[in-house]
């Protein structure tokens, strides 16, 4: 008897555990870093619909593809563009190299740290500074530069390292859906160069799932070597409506979702929701001004006004990161 009551035993926990493991995690046990909100509820509601067998949103794992914009999404993109913080002290170490830049558009606005005047290239101004400072290298002596300067570079307002400028609820928001057989994909107007050394290391995104700007790169042998040199030429710009044609390019799938934060993502949005069936589609809205930043339509960095404005219509979910979020940096209290 005692035998056999262990036996019932071991079943019965092993049933249990089958139960918890058989679909998502309850909310109280997912995302931790977000406030019990409606946002958290449809996030997880979706996820839900779209992995339970059977059920009318089932989506099978091969098309379970999420995509992230990731400047103002997955890591702060104010009071610049973290790219442009590295092209920014690129400039200010040549520039001695250079005498011409102190009259030269955009270099003269970085020097004199003028940052409006620079926002006014957008994505495309910032590819244009990057391979100004940065063309005529190899791929892998540009990899070298990103890596060393992340070790050591700084965010203005709080002094962390900019690795540690990563979102907690996005970074969880990536391994929830991981958990339940999303591939997740970066897809950003920021240098794809600049962003692979590091999306592995933050966000558990590996560098062939990264989507970004580039510039045209050339194979030649140096000494008997064989490299892949970068070209003062403008490749692909991974931004507004470019979006969905990397996305059609480099993954080769619609994706299910999406998130971004600005109107730079507003094409992407419209392009994953568009599609039959599932499409979720989630806006982060920076409305915290202590714990990050509050911005929205005036912003010359990551402004968002036209996807704010048809977000409601569109079912688009709108995450406040004021309330929805518990955490916004895995550095606070």
């Amino acid at each position: 008897m005692k035998a056999l009551r262990t036996l019932t035993g071991i079943a019965c926990a092993a049933f249990l555990s089958v139960i918890a493991l058989s679909g998502p995690a309850a909310s109280q046990e997912t995302l931790p870093s977000w406030n019990d909100t409606a946002a958290k509820q449809r996030i997880i509601d979706f996820v839900k619909a779209t992995t339970t067998e059977g059920g009318n949103g089932y989506v099978a794992p091969q098309d379970r593809i999420a995509v992230f914009d990731n400047d103002g999404t997955l890591w702060t993109e104010q009071p610049f563009y973290i790219q442009l913080g590295f092209i920014l002290d690129r400039v200010k170490a040549l520039a001695p190299e250079h005498p011409e830049w102190k009259t030269k558009e955009p270099f003269k606005s970085i020097l004199a740290g003028d940052l409006k005047g620079i926002a006014k290239g957008g994505e495309k101004g910032i590819v244009e500074m990057g391979m100004a400072t940065h063309a005529g290298m190899t791929t892998d002596e540009f990899n070298k530069i990103v890596t060393e300067w992340f070790i050591t570079a700084k965010h203005p307002k709080t002094g962390k390292l900019y690795t540690e400028m990563t979102f907690l609820p996005m970074r969880e928001l990536l391994d929830y859906l991981r958990a339940n057989g999303f591939a997740t994909y970066i897809v950003s107007g920021g240098g794809v160069e600049f962003m692979r050394p590091v999306t592995e290391k933050l966000y558990g995104i590996p560098p062939q799932q990264v989507v970004g700007s580039t510039i045209t790169t050339q194979y030649a042998i140096v000494d008997d070597v064989p490299v892949l040199r970068r070209l003062p030429k403008i490749d692909f710009i991974d931004d507004g409506p470019g979006k969905p044609v990397g996305i059609n390019k480099f993954i080769g799938r619609r994706p299910i979702f999406v998130a971004g934060n600005s109107d730079g993502d507003y094409e992407m949005l419209r392009w994953v929701t568009a599609a039959e069936g599932h499409g979720f589609a989630m806006i982060v809205h920076h409305t915290d001004a202590d714990r990050e930043y509050a911005y929205d339509r005036q912003s010359p960095f990551g402004k968002l006004d036209k996807a704010l404005d048809e977000a409601t219509r569109r079912n688009w979910l709108v995450v406040d990161m004021k309330e929805d979020w518990r955490k916004v940096f895995a550095f606070e209290p």
